[in-house]
């Protein structure tokens, strides 16, 4: 699932007009980076959420035949729902699938999905986090095994520690999520809500497992000054 519902605000004046995920970044649009991203690793079939201008998304992938992939299309028209919630209306996508990926559009990244996707097939946790070490406000804490065990936002001191360990490190999400299908029954949440709380909920009692990013590029594009964290 590529979720592409945002507003984003921080692309302003281009998203007054534009769904970010049209935004072009080196000449190419988030929309077009995040499906090759998909499809590098052998996933041609997706399910993109849209809000925003949904009616300039749709031709765009009509005019490039939708890059040889599967797409279907989640309307949050009438609202936004946010990731979590994004993800619970598209839940009829998954029935048959033993995990899936989540991305959000605006990442760009090389980061090795096929592995990521590998590990948690083996490990078979509830989700598998791709983080990275990089400066942010917000972070996933992790024990010593890459289980999660809560969320911080170290600018304003908020945190919410669901198990208690001697050491927990933080470590920043990179955009990028395998799920298995079984977390749809353990959602509770209705309409809008983040996938952040619903992560930061069920780690007390299910494994959430953290996937340590070391790819060589990755940026947050979702800004017209966006982070970039590219490695030598």
């Amino acid at each position: 699932m590529i979720l592409a519902a945002g507003l984003g605000t921080r692309l302003k004046p281009f998203t007054d007009e534009h769904p970010k995920a049209l935004f072009e970044s080196e000449g190419t649009t988030l929309l077009e980076h995040s499906l090759r991203h998909l499809r590098n690793h052998g996933i041609t079939e997706v399910i993109i959420n849209v809000h925003h201008f949904p009616d300039q998304i749709l031709q765009f992938l009509e005019l490039n035949g939708n890059f040889g992939m599967r797409i279907a299309i989640s309307d949050e028209t009438d609202m936004l729902l946010e990731t979590g919630g994004g993800l619970k209306k598209a839940a009829w996508f998954f029935a048959d699938c033993d995990a899936f990926a989540v991305r959000n559009v605006d990442v760009i990244t090389s980061l090795d999905l096929t592995a990521m996707i590998r590990m948690h097939l083996a490990a078979k946790p509830l989700a598998t986090l791709a983080v990275r070490k990089r400066a942010t406000a917000r972070y996933f804490l992790f024990d010593e095994k890459m289980r999660l065990s809560g969320w911080i936002n170290k600018r304003t001191g908020e945190q919410r520690i669901r198990r208690l360990k001697k050491r927990l490190t933080p470590l920043a999400f990179s955009g990028i999520q395998v799920m298995s299908p079984g977390i749809f029954p353990l959602i509770t949440e209705t309409e809008k809500f983040s996938l952040t709380n619903l992560y930061v909920r069920l780690c007390e009692d299910h494994v959430i497992q953290g996937y340590e990013d070391r790819s060589p590029l990755w940026k947050d594009a979702g800004s017209s000054n966006y982070q970039s964290d590219t490695l030598a």
